[in-house]
Formats: C-alpha cells, sequence, structure tokens
C-alpha cells in the first residue's frame, strides 16, 4: 500500500488539503484500495483551518520518514518560514525516495527547501511574481496546471490540485484506475498540465466544448486539424489561437494528446494488438503508436501494458 502523508499547517487551507483527501484517503466501495492516507503535522494537536475550525491533527514529522509521497496542501500565510525540523524532515523524505507534491501556495515550502532550484514550477497564477522574486533560481511557469518532475510536483490554485493528484494515480496505477477514480468523484477527464490555468471566457460562438466532444468521439478517424477547423467553421489559424487562448496548447498537440490516452485506456483494458490498438485511436500504424506513445509517456506500449493491465 502506497502511503500518503499531507502535512499541514495553521492556518490551513481546506479546500487544498480536501483535493488530497478526496483523491488518495477516501475509501469508495467500488474502486480498489491503492493508498494509504493520513495528516501530520510539525506540533500535534488542533490545527486551525480557513474553514474557521480546528482539525485534531495527532501524528508529528515523524509520519514523513515512512511516506512515499508527501503532499503540502497549501502554505498560509506564504510568507511563513520553514522551520529547520520542517526543512529537514522533507529532505530526508526526499531523499530516501519519496515523492514531494505541493498544491497552490505549497511551492513557498518546498522552495524553501532548496529542492526546486534549477528546475520548474508552478503555482497559483497570483503568486507567480512573488515565486520569481523570493526564489530567482526557480523556473515558474505560471501558465501550468502542474509541473511533474518525478521526485517533486507541483500545481496550481483550487482545482488544479485535483488534476495533479489524478495524474501521480494515473502515473502509480494507470489511467483505467484514474478514469474509474474520477468518474466516482464526478469530475471531468483529465486535464494535462500543459495546459493554461486561466483564460477569458470566450467571445459567444467560440466556446471549444462542443468541438472537443466531436472529436474525442472521432478519434479512430483520419481526423485532422484542418478537419477540426471545418468542423466549427473557421480557419486552422484561427483554430489554433482558439486552442491557445482556452486551453494553452495547439490543436494538433491536443489531438495527439487525446489519441495517446485512448491507446492507454485500450492497453489496460483489452488485450488487442498494438496495431489494432493504434488503427482504433487513429495513430494508423504500430510504428507511430510507439514512437508518438514514448515520446508522450517516456514508456513503451508493451511496458506500458505489462505495467497496468487490468487483470
Amino acid at each position: 500500500m502506497h502511503r500518503v502523508v499531507a502535512l499541514v499547517r495553521p492556518v490551513q487551507s481546506v479546500f487544498e488539503l480536501g483535493c488530497a483527501v478526496e483523491v488518495f484517503g477516501t475509501h469508495r466501495p467500488a474502486v480498489p484500495r491503492h493508498y494509504a492516507f493520513e495528516t501530520c503535522t510539525e506540533t500535534p494537536g488542533l490545527v486551525p483551518t480557513t474553514g474557521g475550525y480546528a482539525m485534531q491533527v495527532t501524528r508529528g514529522l515523524s509520519a514523513l520518514a515512512t511516506a512515499d509521497t508527501v503532499i503540502i496542501p497549501g502554505w498560509l500565510p506564504v510568507e511563513a518560514p520553514l522551520s529547520d525540523a520542517v526543512c529537514e524532515a522533507l529532505l530526508r523524505a526526499h531523499a530516501r525516495g519519496a515523492r514531494l507534491v505541493t498544491i497552490c501556495s505549497g511551492v513557498f515550502a518546498l522552495a524553501r527547501t532548496g529542492l526546486l532550484d534549477g528546475r520548474s514550477a508552478t503555482t497559483h497564477w497570483s503568486y507567480a511574481e512573488r515565486v520569481r522574486r523570493e526564489f530567482p533560481r526557480v523556473r515558474v511557469e505560471a501558465d501550468r496546471l502542474y509541473v511533474d518532475h518525478g521526485d517533486v510536483a507541483t500545481s496550481a490554485g483550487a482545482g488544479a490540485g485535483f488534476d495533479l493528484c489524478l495524474h501521480l494515480v494515473r502515473h502509480d496505477h494507470g489511467a483505467a484506475y484514474a478514469a474509474l477514480l474520477s468518474r466516482h468523484m464526478v469530475l471531468p477527464p483529465h486535464r494535462e498540465g500543459g495546459q493554461a490555468q486561466y483564460a477569458p471566457p470566450p467571445p459567444p460562438g467560440e466556446a471549444l466544448d462542443g468541438l472537443l466532444e466531436w472529436a474525442d468521439e472521432r478519434l479512430g478517424t483520419p481526423l485532422s486539424v484542418t478537419d477540426l477547423a471545418a468542423h466549427v467553421g473557421v480557419s486552422p489559424r484561427t483554430l489554433a489561437r482558439r486552442f491557445a487562448d482556452q486551453l494553452g496548447t495547439a490543436p494538433g498537440a491536443w489531438l495527439l494528446s487525446r489519441r495517446v490516452a485512448a491507446a492507454r485506456t485500450l492497453l489496460e483494458e483489452t488485450d488487442l494488438p498494438v496495431e489494432t490498438i493504434a488503427g482504433r485511436v487513429g495513430l494508423t500504424s504500430a510504428v507511430n503508436l510507439r514512437r508518438r506513445f514514448r515520446a508522450l509517456t517516456g514508456t513503451t506500449p508493451g511496458a506500458y501494458r505489462r505495467a497496468f493491465r487490468v487483470p
């Protein structure tokens, strides 16, 4: 069982902690359990929250000594220093192989350990400039929902915490399990980390929702960016602008990510040959699927299937 420990502090943000609890700590009878979840704090006892109530936390920093994943679900106020005890506990956990994850303002705590120096990270867009000023060695990518380096990961604010947590579940246990979990949580299909965290509402007639659903239903066809543009009656250049404004990505990149996501599900849930899967998701050949799959996931379809095939 993978142990997830959330490090909380006064005053603890309720929503950010709730993201971690819902994904890693809530038992759902129809969903297999792969995680054991608990909270800890530097000084065990009552911890006040942003909700106006206090919660009882009985575990101290010793809980981090056996954690597989440590989550820092916000750090308020952001100027609060990192005590020597907390810093050492986080560094020891990281040194023995634990994954350190932050949600929203939690990046301030992780940055103070030095583990983000020379790396990219994200946070809520309203904190981005402050992180740049205080931690000039951290490359802030304020237009991303989350950034995952494997050993450390950061997310933007509020709902992006769900996106990062579900991304970690997909990494640990595959896309099918993560999709099952998100369905039980009544959350939409996952958002890629490279999507923009904020975009102004599109003008009337320029929303992409209908187009995205239409394209998702036709991944197995030779669908192109030109086809997407024609479906909404605009030029490919105009479509590219809308995708950049609303999703922070290009139409071709979005289409490829959806095809690879569909291939992951088929690899997990069926015994279909890779060649057949390639045809079903619109990637035409096993060679093309292998190349695209490795580029987006860092592994091969065969290795992915061996790791995540559902019995």
